[in-house]
């Protein structure tokens, strides 16, 4: 009776033995069989990356979809409507070798002091070979390359040089013009050049030229370039009005108005000259109006 109880109550022991092992393998192949993976986060910087830049300029306001990174905010700038991007002044540099060029140089004259060796050692295995024709095309010798030829390049590569940042430095200084023609689309140029104009159209009333009086009339197309300061910089005519009494009158009517006034701080802090494309009327009433151009 007693080993009948012992054998039930092992049988029983085994069989949950079993029960837990199975279950444990069950568990670890579940375990393993789960991956965890990172994200990407390369594709995501490669779906922002943005381009950086310098710009010369900047807004208050930060642009709500920027196509670059800069040092400051600019929300749009330039005199074209067209999706463009100011590029460097500098011409592409040229590719680069591995290894300086004192190096090369070495290199080569040890190519040419080897292949000099072995021409030495072929000719003193050889008999004396018959005199070539006086006509035949005799080889150039090949010169190496000195410390003196190294230097000069040296001297060059350092010229260059110098001549791209002049070139880079004169770029960076040149004025910065602002052209009215059409319309004026703020109001510190508006008002400005608003100003302008009646200065004008009244010292030109008074000074109408006397030849033109009752004779001539006509229109003319002309361009007036502003300093900052108020200065005439330069007077260009764009159209002729087919009198020259007319066209020279424009130009000394508009040196006689000058100097005009200093652009104020707003127009300063951007605009360093000012350029004014107006149509010029010599009218039948012995009067000068200008007009936006059309």
């Amino acid at each position: 009776m007693s080993r009948a109880v012992r054998q039930t109550r092992v049988s029983t022991s085994e069989r949950n033995l079993w029960w837990a092992v199975g279950i444990s393998m069950f568990l670890h192949a579940a375990i393993l069989s789960l991956h965890f993976k990172f994200p990407d986060a390369s594709r995501a910087f490669q779906d922002k990356a943005l381009d950086i830049i310098l710009v010369n300029k900047k807004s208050a306001r930060r642009p709500s979809d920027a196509q670059a990174l800069a040092q400051a905010n600019l929300d749009g700038g330039g005199n074209t409507d067209e999706n463009r991007r100011v590029k460097t002044p500098l011409p592409p540099s040229e590719k680069q070798q591995s290894g300086s060029e004192l190096e090369q140089a070495q290199k080569r004259v040890q190519a040419l002091e080897s292949q000099q060796e072995r021409l030495l050692a072929k000719s003193r295995s050889k008999t004396a070979a018959p005199p070539k024709a006086e006509n035949e095309a005799q080889p150039e010798p090949v010169q190496g390359v000195s410390g003196r030829d190294l230097a000069n390049r040296a001297l060059e590569m350092a010229r260059l040089q110098g001549e791209i940042d002049r070139n880079s430095n004169e770029y960076n200084k040149r004025p910065r013009p602002k052209h009215i023609g059409t319309r004026a689309d703020e109001y510190r140029f508006a008002r400005y050049v608003e100003d302008w104009r009646l200065k004008v159209e009244r010292v030109g009333t008074l000074n109408y030229p006397e030849a033109a009086k009752g004779k001539l009339y006509g229109t003319l197309l002309l361009s007036v370039t502003i300093k900052s300061d108020g200065a005439v910089d330069k007077v260009e005519i764009n159209r002729s009005s087919g009198h020259k009494i007319l066209d020279d009158a424009a130009r000394r009517i508009v040196t006689m108005s000058g100097p005009y006034a200093a652009f104020p701080p707003d127009i300063r802090r951007d605009t360093d000259l000012l350029v004014i494309t107006r149509t010029w009327s010599f009218t039948t009433r012995n009067q000068l109006e200008t007009e936006t151009s059309r």
